[in-house]
């Protein structure tokens, strides 16, 4: 990193694209919870594996800028849950956890790539970008994926 407009760029399309993984990986845990079919809690197995190594490999990021890494405030997360709860109580048949699963990537494929224009350019380090491109594309890939089974 070379200029402090360089590093607070990239530290901040990070920090949001942290809080997306973060909050991938915490949503689709929630989901498993009411998962049966085995093929699909496989695919939601490897989603969350994948969240999960883009979250750590963002916050390694951050910590080597000297941020710490932060989630969503617990009261988004906790309306998150709330929803969930309410959305499968009625229907925790997998085609419907299948369409929220897909509803949820789609938010993060929606939010990850305003913010991708957002911060194109800029002097966001071409580091930053192209981990926010993977993970829209991880995100694209999910929701193909996760199609099979609605």
């Amino acid at each position: 990193m070379n200029s402090v407009a360089e590093k607070t760029k990239t530290d901040a399309l990070l920090e949001e694209f942290y809080k997306i993984t973060s909050m991938g990986v915490s949503s689709l845990t929630d989901i498993m919870n009411r998962v049966k079919d085995k093929t699909f809690r496989e695919e939601l197995t490897r989603q969350i594996d994948r969240y999960a190594k883009y979250t750590d490999q963002i916050g390694k990021l951050l910590y080597r800028d000297g941020k710490t890494p932060k989630e969503e405030n617990m009261m988004t997360k906790l309306w998150a849950k709330i929803g969930m709860a309410m959305n499968t109580m009625n229907d925790s048949s997998t085609s419907h956890l299948a369409q929220m699963v897909i509803e949820g990537n789609t938010m993060g494929i929606t939010e990850g790539t305003r913010l991708m224009r957002e911060y194109e350019n800029t002097s966001c380090s071409e580091e930053a970008l192209g981990i926010a491109r993977d993970v829209i594309r991880f995100l694209e890939d999910s929701v193909e994926k996760t199609k099979e089974y609605l």
